[in-house]
């Protein structure tokens, strides 16, 4: 398709191209198999030396035209999905890390993604320093060393909603050699591409916004193509020596820009399996297709929602990007012009007690262990998403014990606020 189209254009028309008498919509394969006439065909395709369908763990049509969808909103090259965004981010980093290996992160990153990579990549021999997202190029230097293999960070944290000087970022990755990864889940690629700012990988939790309505689970990653992954061919073995597992195949020498991806969906994939379900995958495909609408009530009705709360006597603290008052203000500006994404961080006077007395009087807005979708929920972060982390951690993280995080839906704002308003009040 066309890069001349505009974002909400690639939402409805990119992916499936339906050919004559085929179906106007993305069909589900669902299927774990595909035929061929001959074992010499599937055995081309074992080999690597033909492109088709054999098994779905490796690869399905509908899952591609998914992929290839969010591969062109975000502007890159190729592009997979993964059974979930936690999926995602392990395959990024573990494609091009392997033990004795070193990751720079972001502090700030999600609790899960920080627990994955400073726990259990840990006990497969991949060490991670984690480095302040406010510090000068300089210090962050200081973090880098000669086995660093990435780095790595998010657009907007979760849920301390840091903005990511993503130039930065892909300043100190490039002069180390290294690309920078950047999960982009919470600003989407309608808000932000952070390919056209240095990022080399991009990361989804397609669970959140991309599908924007709870149904399904998923995870995507897109490659943008740029980094030159031959330069520095002793960094990365994997993607630049023979694979002893393909009789030999250097993805770098047989795939060019495609070999990132070809290599975590013919060696991760085959040997991990976190496929995303095909229909999981056209599931997502119709949460796509109105993404660039949902993304605009969602920006609209979080700074709605922001601004009351700013003004509200009994709120102590609030972070949103879209405030002139919030600290990330001017890096919003830069990166996320058109708008950073509806979830919220607060704080309430009465602190971590009046928080949980709070969220237990909202009537519109629940409790649940998500964010991102058409409904307004809540959740307390330091004992669920983070809780995993030490007070030292969570300070690190920007993670209050007050702190709430509010994923403002799509509803009407002035409900939203309303509910808000009432349990704050019985709340006292």
């Amino acid at each position: 398709m066309s890069k001349t189209y505009a974002r909400e254009t690639i939402c409805i028309q990119s992916g499936w191209k339906p050919k004559k008498g085929e179906p106007r919509i993305l069909p589900v394969y669902q299927s774990t198999t595909f035929k061929y006439e001959t074992s010499a065909q599937m055995g081309e395709l074992f080999d690597l030396q033909a492109s088709g369908y054999f098994y779905s763990r490796l690869q399905n049509p509908t899952n591609d035209c998914v992929a290839a969808k969010i591969c062109e909103l975000e502007g890159g090259v190729a592009a997979m999905l993964t059974s979930s965004g936690q999926a995602a981010n392990y395959y990024a980093i573990f494609n091009i890390c392997e033990a004795g290996d070193h990751v720079v992160a972001s502090s700030t990153i999600y609790g899960g993604t920080f627990n994955l990579l400073l726990v259990t990549m840990k006990k497969m021999g991949i060490d991670c320093t984690v480095v302040d997202p406010d510090a000068s190029l300089e210090e962050l230097r200081k973090a880098m060393q000669s086995n660093t293999k990435c780095v790595f960070g998010e657009t907007i944290a979760n849920p301390a909603l840091v903005v990511l000087d993503i130039e930065k970022f892909a300043a100190l990755a490039h002069e180390h050699g290294v690309p920078l990864i950047v999960d982009n889940t919470f600003a989407t690629p309608i808000n932000c591409r952070p390919f056209e700012w240095g990022a080399d990988i991009v990361t989804h939790s397609t669970t959140k916004y991309m599908d924007g309505h709870a149904m399904t689970v998923g995870g995507a990653i897109v490659d943008s193509g740029n980094f030159d992954w031959e330069k520095y061919r002793d960094k990365f073995p994997g993607l630049c020596t023979p694979d002893a597992s393909y009789h030999g195949v250097t993805y770098t020498q047989s795939f060019g820009k495609g070999a990132y991806i070809t290599k975590a969906t013919v060696q991760l994939m085959r040997d991990l399996g976190s496929i995303q379900a095909p229909q999981n995958a056209f599931l997502l495909n119709i949460g796509l297709e109105t993404l660039a609408l949902r993304m605009e009530r969602h920006c609209q009705n979080g700074q709605k929602v922001a601004e009351f709360l700013a003004g509200h006597s009994k709120v102590a603290w609030v972070k949103y990007p879209g405030l002139t008052s919030d600290k990330y203000y001017e890096l919003g500006q830069k990166y996320l012009p058109d708008g950073s994404c509806g979830v919220i961080s607060f704080g309430l006077k009465g602190g971590r007690e009046a928080a949980e007395r709070m969220m237990n009087e909202l009537q519109l807005a629940s409790i649940v262990t998500h964010v991102a979708d058409a409904r307004t929920c809540v959740l307390h972060p330091a004992s669920t998403t983070h809780r995993q982390m030490t007070e030292e951690q969570l300070k690190e993280a920007g993670v209050a014990p007050e702190m709430i995080r509010l994923s403002v839906g799509i509803e009407h704002a002035d409900d939203i606020i309303a509910d808000l308003d009432q349990a704050m009040t019985k709340a006292e």
